[in-house]
């Protein structure tokens, strides 16, 4: 009774619950990325992505109010209220929140407690309590710039597009998404043409020195390509093409030809024979069998491949700092995110994640509109 028709054994249990685990792994650094570029910096800096829907404690500054300073001898005294600073109220706007500690220096914001008086020292002091009323006694005239005090308060949840817009309104990021573009596509379609009549052969035709040149394939694939980047770019440069468009689709089809023609030579070897065989049979030369009855019959192979060599491409940023120009007319989103964004903001996170996501759109797209293909051909193109 154990082989009972449609029972699911043990074993197929197991093998679902491991791919269930395996994709919840995958998912939780993608979902923390996409919740961290909704968020902005100080909120990523104080708790991780899964307490952005509660509240959190973080530090903010303000200056004490001028205009509200009054004198008892000689010392100047400061009263008001934090929320009502132009520096602190932005961070509140469904209002006023609990302040649970205060400080002058920034390298300890949270020295004293609320609603405690600090001295200062030399008649100094500063209350702040947790409503946000404070008074600050210093000795000299504040004149028109108050004392600087620093609180830590816990705000409600913010998100936001500012992420999206930094990366988006980006000076000559348009310029980055076409040649993006001009990159990816070609160096998509020339692989795949090389590999596919490279692949036939290989699979198909009789010819001597063909299990070595399988071989040597195999042994490409685990060949790291910074290997080659720098004897690359040098025989560019000795033929006239170095850091140029046509030098990097030619880079780019050249890294991926071993795992292209590995994955459709598995593939096509793997079609019935007897099709093949009768196609001979009744005249057809090796072109036409290619053309008309193995290159239809391997396109989720083909489709397979392209997803691969699509995301790579466009999500490449070595390549492409070696075999183009640094100028702005040449950048792709990669090099315009990683050296113009987040060079120049200290590491932000929000507008890391944002890029991210922003980068990876087009990817998406490509990537959903062909997974059928892409199972298809993994499944299909199996070692045989």
């Amino acid at each position: 009774m154990d082989n009972i028709v449609g029972k699911k054994t043990g074993l197929a249990v197991a093998a679902n619950l491991t791919v269930a685990v395996l994709v919840v792994l995958w998912l939780i650094p993608t979902v923390g990325l996409l919740v961290s570029s909704f968020r902005d910096r100080d909120a990523i800096s104080a708790t991780g992505w899964w307490r952005a829907p509660f509240s959190t404690e973080q530090t903010f500054r303000g200056r004490g109010d001028t205009e509200s300073v009054t004198q008892d001898g000689a010392l100047y005294i400061l009263t008001g209220n934090v929320f009502d600073d132009p520096e602190v109220a932005p961070n509140f706007p469904n209002g006023p929140a609990t302040i649970s500690a205060f400080g002058t220096r920034g390298n300890n914001p949270g020295e004293y407690s609320a609603g405690t008086t600090a001295d200062l020292g030399d008649g100094e002091a500063l209350t702040i309590n947790a409503d946000g009323t404070y008074s600050f006694t210093v000795t000299e005239d504040p004149g028109n710039r108050g004392p600087r005090y620093y609180i830590q308060a816990k705000t409600p949840p913010k998100f936001t597009w500012s992420n999206y817009e930094t990366v988006i309104t980006a000076g000559g990021m348009g310029q980055a998404f076409i040649n993006t573009l001009t990159v990816t596509i070609p160096a998509t379609i020339i692989p795949i043409l090389m590999a596919a009549f490279a692949a036939y052969a290989l699979a198909w035709m009789d010819f001597a020195g063909r299990s070595w040149i399988i071989a040597a394939i195999i042994g490409l694939l685990v060949v790291p390509l910074q290997l080659a980047l720098v004897p690359m770019l040098q025989l560019h440069n000795q033929v006239g093409i170095g850091q140029s468009f046509l030098g990097i689709w030619l880079a780019h089809s050249a890294f991926g030809q071993p795992l292209a023609v590995y994955l459709l030579r598995n593939y096509m070897i793997g079609l019935p024979r007897d099709i093949i065989e009768s196609a001979r049979v009744d005249g057809g030369t090796d072109f036409q069998i290619f053309t008309k009855i193995v290159l239809p019959l391997s396109f989720p192979a083909l489709a397979a491949f392209a997803i691969f060599q699509f995301l790579w491409t466009w999500n490449d940023l070595l390549v492409a700092k070696v075999f183009l120009p640094s100028g702005e007319a040449t950048k792709v989103m990669t090099v315009k995110i990683a050296d113009d964004l987040l060079g120049s903001r200290g590491g932000d996170w929000g507008i890391l994640a944002s890029a991210a996501f922003v980068s990876i759109a087009v990817p998406l797209l490509v990537f959903f509109s062909l997974q059928r293909y892409l199972v298809r051909g993994l499944l299909a193109g199996s070692v045989k």
